[in-house]
């Protein structure tokens, strides 16, 4: 597995688990009453910062070990995993693009900061969810 590739697995797993955890933790604290009085905006940035983290971490941890076993091929990109990098870029911005115009009909609408940023982190999750699934694919099968 070449570098690009493990990094792309790191943050298409990390993702799911940050944006699981961050569901549940809400659904947690809402217990049962209106998620709209859960007090949403620490608890989004923790787990938007510490996704960022520990995807960091485990790429590093995860690279070291890879370059254990292959000193020669740490950190080596071509063309194909540039070429890669944009097919999967351009799958992430379509997803952003949509959740923006959804963030703008829900202020249209005057609806509640905390609709509206979730249509938002909603529309990054499964920009990188989706992104990060079109990356793998990629690398598995090959670019059409």
């Amino acid at each position: 597995m070449v570098y690009e590739e493990r990094n792309v697995w790191v943050g298409l797993v990390v993702s799911l688990i940050a944006i699981t955890a961050y569901v549940v933790a809400v659904l947690q604290q809402a217990a049962g009453g209106p998620v709209t009085e859960v007090d949403w905006p620490p608890l989004m940035l923790w787990m938007i910062g510490g996704g960022i983290v520990v995807t960091i971490a485990i790429s590093i941890i995860w690279g070291m070990i890879a370059g254990a076993r292959d000193p020669e091929g740490v950190g080596k990109s071509d063309i194909r995993d540039r070429d890669i990098g944009r097919m999967g870029s351009r799958v992430e911005q379509a997803f952003v693009a949509i959740a923006g115009t959804g963030v703008i009909l829900l202020c249209a609408m005057n609806a509640d900061v905390f609709w509206i940023a979730h249509a938002m982190f909603a529309g990054f999750a499964i920009a990188t969810i989706v992104g990060g699934i079109a990356r793998v694919v990629a690398y598995r099968r090959g670019l059409v």
